[in-house]
């Protein structure tokens, strides 16, 4: 694929490497969307792992590169707070951000975490797996043969859209309203999708509204097993404000979509960027789970978490002020090499696959993390029966982002059937 990517790599290792290291700004979209941000980070881990930037679209903040010290920072949310958000971009609405569990400390958050968390308990897991399957099979076997499609269109957004229906219990006729509505909370106006942060409102109350109605609807019938009827019913939530629960909507909407879409459409492109790979799991398909978990690391779906420091704290020899915006990159401690051999290959067979860090630690551990595995590994297991080969066309489109790091498309063609 001769795109000029290997002259832009060039260019964007050079501008980091000669970039004075005080003005480093990692947080670049546009990097992002060329998938050109390793060199900055690659940079800070090994000259200034706790690196502070003055001057950015974002204001001033601190990254946090290597393994071992965002683990330090996720697990102590008693100096390193999740309020008032979890993304560098702040939310300057007229009413502030919007709350939602992800964005609390606790006990607010325990509490609230504690109402979901059922839906993806193991012995709801067992139920849905059948479920995960049957619609995988059905999405697989409807692919073209020997014709382009989109693959993140035609897979991985749909597998994930019909579970996040499922878990929201919502209709089925409605699940792309939901990708669309995530596509839309994360989207920079200007770069797609919307052109205005007043276009983003106005599909905000429209998402709004909907999940309004599905609450009403939830709060005068019989409890059941999905989300929205678990806060509307849960002692602990049924109170809540329809702000507060809307926030929560956006949380699982957005957290149920895009980290297992596009790591879906991530193991597809690791896998055409790794044919040694490919090979390996086509001879050996019980590899399977261990391949999820290596796409998951390598991809790094979410790119940051955001802390706010709640009293002067020393991290990594630097003096971090109260209130100071502290920004955990994912996407560079998954590379630190330091803690995981070889961080920039991927390896499907690695010895400890499941060691990094992109679901998070401490009490903020992507609470769905076990169900993105499953249907990872699902979508996995019926692809191998039927394709031995998918074939990447041309470099994929990616999301204009420093959060989201993922796919807007991905170009493929199936050869033939297995």
């Amino acid at each position: 694929m001769s795109d000029g990517n290997i002259d832009l790599s060039k260019d964007a290792r050079a501008l980091a490497y000669s970039t004075p290291l005080d003005q480093i700004n990692p947080a670049q979209p546009a990097l992002f969307q060329a998938n050109e941000m390793w060199w900055n980070f690659e940079r800070l881990r090994k000259e200034d792992p706790v690196h502070y930037t003055a001057e950015s679209e974002y204001g001033p903040y601190w990254s946090v590169t290597k393994y071992n010290d965002i683990m330090s920072v996720d697990t102590n949310h008693q100096v390193f707070s999740s309020e008032p958000g979890i993304t560098i971009a702040d939310q300057n609405g007229d009413e502030g951000p919007l709350p939602m569990f992800i964005a609390m400390d606790p006990p607010k958050h325990d509490i609230q975490r504690k109402t979901v968390s059922p839906v993806v308990a193991p012995h709801n897991l067992q139920i849905l797996g059948p479920l995960i399957r049957e619609r995988a099979a059905k999405i697989l076997d409807n692919l073209p043969i020997g014709e382009e499609f989109d693959w993140v269109d035609k897979v991985s957004m749909e597998l994930t859209a019909m579970t996040l229906a499922t878990l929201f219990g919502i209709d089925q006729a409605d699940r792309r309203k939901l990708t669309y509505w995530s596509d839309v909370v994360t989207a920079v106006p200007g770069h797609g999708l919307i052109d205005t942060l007043e276009q983003k409102m106005q599909i905000f109350l429209e998402y709004h509204a909907y999940f309004t109605e599905r609450w009403n609807e939830r709060v005068n019938s019989e409890p059941t097993g999905d989300l929205i009827s678990m806060l509307a019913h849960g002692p602990d939530t049924r109170d809540m404000s329809p702000r507060e629960y809307f926030g929560n909507v956006v949380l699982l909407t957005v957290g149920g979509n895009d980290t297992t879409r596009n790591t879906i459409s991530g193991s597809v492109y690791a896998l055409n960027q790794n044919p040694d790979q490919y090979r390996k799991l086509r001879e050996n398909p019980s590899l399977i789970p261990s391949m999820v978990s290596e796409t998951i690391r390598w991809q790094t779906p979410l790119a940051h978490m955001r802390r706010r420091a709640t009293q002067d704290f020393e991290l990594g020899g630097k003096q971090i002020r109260k209130d100071d915006k502290v920004v955990m990159w994912y996407v560079s401690g998954n590379r630190d090499d330091e803690v995981i051999e070889r961080p920039n290959d991927y390896i499907i067979d690695r010895a400890r696959p499941r060691n990094h860090m992109s679901f998070g630690f401490g009490i903020h551990r992507c609470v769905g993390n076990r169900l993105a595995e499953l249907q990872l590994q699902i979508i996995w297991e019926e692809i191998m029966k039927r394709f031995p080969d998918i074939q990447l066309v041309e470099e994929p489109k990616r999301v204009y982002s420093t959060f989201v790091k993922g796919y807007e498309s991905m170009k493929v063609v199936i050869p033939k059937r297995a």
